[in-house]
């Protein structure tokens, strides 16, 4: 028995590596303004700036660099040297270019999932993630590929909607709780958190009790867990 019609793939650290570039970023943007406190205070600015500025800039790179400058002219008092400021710009253009790096068990996950209907919804800025998309080499594994400013239930029921996919007939696998599991699960669809190592704490949540709720550590064991719920419907 096929329970879902559509299974939903988040992308950044859930098919390729993202976070990774962030962190080492972070470090070197503390180094670079190590006179003006430690690394952990620096970072903590830096994560409140960020997490205001959401609102405004989004999610993704671009928001991130924005985010540094702004940091960086508040630890300094408007003092920064624009040397300084040219360094965060360079900094951003590294992460923009960074390479695209699959995790363990995606290519032997779509592989098994071939002939499924999988759409691709990840979140973050336009032209990044179309970028990442394309470099991944996973374009053609998808039937529609959605790009989000936000992953809230509202977000997926028109996602869904459009696909003319009913949410309960509808799994969403992320590493995200708050982003890509919470959202579905209050849908009425299946969630799946393959949690990663390196997760953002503004996408942390606390996982509720929930009978539609499933984990794994990786994505290769998505195709087994998805046979196992059919199997049992």
């Amino acid at each position: 028995m096929t329970l879902f019609d559509a299974i939903g793939l988040d992308a950044d650290d859930t098919l390729w590596e993202n976070e990774t570039f962030f962190r080492v970023t972070e470090a070197q943007f503390c180094a670079l303004l190590s006179d003006h406190g430690d690394a952990e205070t620096i970072a903590a600015r830096l994560y409140d700036t960020e997490s205001a500025n959401l609102a405004r800039y989004g999610y993704g790179i671009k928001g991130f660099i924005l985010s540094m400058v702004q940091t960086a002219i508040e630890l300094t008092d408007g003092r920064i040297e624009g040397r300084q400021i040219a360094r965060i710009l360079d900094l951003g253009a590294e992460m923009l270019a960074h390479p695209v790096t699959l995790l363990p068990g995606v290519k032997q996950a779509l592989d098994a999932l071939e002939g499924r209907r999988l759409i691709l919804i990840t979140k973050g800025d336009l032209m990044d993630q179309e970028r990442k998309i394309a470099a991944s080499g996973l374009a053609e594994r998808f039937a529609a590929v959605q790009i989000l400013a936000d992953k809230t239930p509202e977000a997926y029921a028109r996602v869904l909607m459009g696909q003319g996919v009913e949410p309960s007939r509808f799994l969403m696998a992320g590493n995200s709780m708050r982003s890509d599991v919470i959202p579905v699960l209050d849908l009425g669809g299946t969630g799946v958190f393959i949690p990663h190592d390196l997760t953002w704490s503004h996408e942390h949540a606390e996982a509720p009790d929930h009978p539609r709720l499933h984990q794994l550590s990786d994505m290769g064991g998505l195709p087994a867990l998805i046979a196992d719920l059919e199997g049992a419907a």
